[in-house]
């Protein structure tokens, strides 16, 4: 079982780093293979609307977007990390999980996903609704732990101080892996996910 973990930050080896580093902790301590991904600090192009994705399968800016899709579809689980910007989480991150869920959104479906922030002081109970909604609309379950999943601090040695969120960080890859051995379970027993039906509509009919 394999966990990947996507680093939202602009920054390699900061905040959210020493968060996701935690979570790893607690999946390596269950026999759970784990990969982060950083999407680095170059500009990514957003999603234009344009759906060709519908027609061939992957987004038409061949960029790191499809490479995440790619790894996506033979992992079972995920994290996404992400800095608090202005009560929000990081746009980049944003325009990843935009186009990695629009082109390839049924490599997600039924996979356990995680939220975790870092922040130097608010916004983050704000940003974990905005992510979690992309897990909530491809029927994923949601992994929760003790606490909302934050870490506070504006450096890594700050957030190397908090505890308790270093602690919830380290339970959510223990739940995760909870999550991931049950659902294993499942599967040997015969107890295959369901398959969704789904209606589009708008509000004027």
């Amino acid at each position: 079982m394999k966990v990947l973990l996507v680093n939202g930050s602009s920054r390699n080896n900061g905040c959210t780093n020493v968060a996701l580093n935690e979570v790893i902790r607690g999946l390596k301590e269950e026999k759970i293979e784990t990969e982060t991904v950083f999407i680095g600090n170059q500009p990514i192009p957003d999603c234009i609307g344009c759906r060709k994705c519908r027609e061939i399968g992957r987004c038409v800016f061949n960029d790191l977007v499809n490479e995440f899709v790619e790894k996506a579809k033979t992992c079972d689980g995920f994290i996404f990390g992400s800095p608090v910007y202005f009560a929000h989480p990081s746009a980049r991150l944003l325009t990843v999980m935009d186009r990695a869920f629009f082109s390839g959104g049924r490599h997600f479906s039924f996979k356990p996903a995680a939220t975790i922030l870092s922040a130097r002081r608010s916004g983050t109970t704000a940003s974990f609704d905005i992510i979690n909604k992309y897990f909530t609309i491809h029927s994923m379950p949601v992994v929760s732990a003790t606490h909302w999943n934050h870490v506070y601090g504006s450096e890594p040695e700050e957030v190397l101080q908090d505890r308790e969120g270093l602690l919830t960080m380290y339970n959510i890859g223990k739940n995760m892996a909870w999550m991931l051995k049950c659902i294993r379970i499942g599967k040997e027993n015969g107890i295959e996910t369901p398959e969704n039906k789904n209606i589009l509509t708008n509000f004027i009919r």
